[in-house]
């Protein structure tokens, strides 16, 4: 009776917030990022446009055979479709099916058209596959358009260097909160590219239940682009126990983590991704990620050189080495939150707000609205 009364209690503020004129899209950023999210297909259905702005009564017309024939990309869009028959639910008719794919390779196909900026990436279908599903073929059209102009365009760049660059954000987020797990994958070598599926599919790829799946994507529709990686972070920090009872080599620890439970604790991990994300915003671990690229990659160019150089400022040094002894001070704790810091108390004093999920979603919400695609340019003033 409990949660159906707040279920109730939910849907009216959305169908309030939806009415309001103009629609009140921070309260709907606030209703995705909270417990149980969006809650209904239907609902999705009315606010996934509105937290990417799109016009629903301005959308793509169907599209015309030409649409293949002039494809470059037709043949692998093609191949990858064919492989997803997991992305659709269990006992749906093979002709529905076949209908649906489709309709996917067409509004693939149709985004690549009609940006010719955006480069296809296998695992883009598995994004698109879920809009699809939820709200039907022209609507996701236009959402999945914004959606690889804004959130997914460095996936969608001609190399894989600004999703690495992204990837390079999962250590030092781990890190900040529990630097034994940070150690023991540095000294595993693990590297990061057990979590390369899970950020350039949004989870799509490697959750067998689609409930999860949406309920993520409310939640990574409402918030900063990067917040997929504070996800991947929190579910290497759940599994803590796990990593350090490994093998302390490569191949055993990327066993590990690329073998994604499906049993996790979805809303904890959402409360707990956000509440990092307070913490430790993109801007502050911005040094530590491109310090990490450096390490990694030859300087085969003067703008690489440069851009390593003005990363390798002595007080990074002195800060790393600060925390190393303050961290082995510590005890270490047997809770996945982290350790209390004092700016975190006192963003959440200055905000009036006594848990962490409040504060998340007000500054995933101020964030997601302030962002612009390009966040390499913010990161690199």
């Amino acid at each position: 009776a409990d949660f159906d009364s707040k279920k109730k209690r939910k849907v009216a503020e959305i169908q309030q917030a939806l009415s309001s004129d103009p629609i009140d899209v921070a309260a709907l950023r606030r209703m995705a990022i909270s417990e149980g999210g969006l809650l209904t297909d239907e609902i999705r259905c009315q606010v996934w446009p509105k937290l990417l702005s799109v016009n629903t009564e301005d959308l793509p017309p169907p599209p015309g055979k030409e649409l293949r024939e002039d494809s470059k990309d037709y043949q692998q869009v093609l191949l990858d479709v064919r492989r997803s028959l997991r992305r659709f639910p269990p006992g749906m008719p093979d002709d529905q099916r076949e209908g649906l794919q489709e309709e996917l390779i067409d509004i693939i196909l149709h985004v690549l058209k009609r940006n010719p900026q955006l480069h296809y990436y296998q695992g883009y279908h598995d994004i698109v596959v879920t809009f699809l599903l939820v709200v039907g073929d022209r609507l996701a059209t236009a959402l999945v358009e914004k959606l690889s102009t804004h959130h997914l365009r460095d996936f969608m760049d001609p190399t894989m260097d600004n999703t690495k660059h992204i990837l390079n954000y999962l250590m030092p987020i781990i890190d900040q909160v529990n630097p034994e797990v940070h150690d023991f994958m540095q000294s595993a070598e693990v590297g990061t590219i057990f979590a390369l599926s899970w950020l350039i599919t949004w989870f799509g790829h490697v959750l067998s239940d689609f409930r999860h799946v949406v309920r993520l994507y409310d939640f990574f529709l409402a918030c900063h682009p990067l917040m997929p990686i504070y996800f991947a972070a929190v579910i290497v920090l759940y599994r803590e126990q796990e990593v350090l009872d490994c093998e302390c080599d490569m191949a055993s620890v990327h066993h590990l983590l690329s073998q994604i439970p499906q049993d996790l604790p979805y809303e904890t991990l959402i409360s707990r991704a956000g509440d990092l994300f307070v913490q430790f915003p993109p801007s502050e671990l911005a040094r530590e990620a491109a310090q990490q690229q450096a390490e990694r990659t030859a300087a085969s160019t003067f703008k690489d050189f440069e851009l390593a150089s003005v990363q390798q400022r002595p007080d990074t040094v002195l800060r790393q080495r600060f925390r190393e002894q303050r961290f082995r001070g510590e005890e270490r704790t047997k809770s996945i939150l982290t350790k209390p810091r004092t700016n975190r108390f006192v963003k959440l004093a200055v905000m009036g707000l006594t848990v962490a999920l409040g504060a998340a979603a007000l500054a995933v919400v101020k964030s997601a609205l302030e962002w612009a695609p390009k966040f390499e340019l913010q990161i690199f003033p």
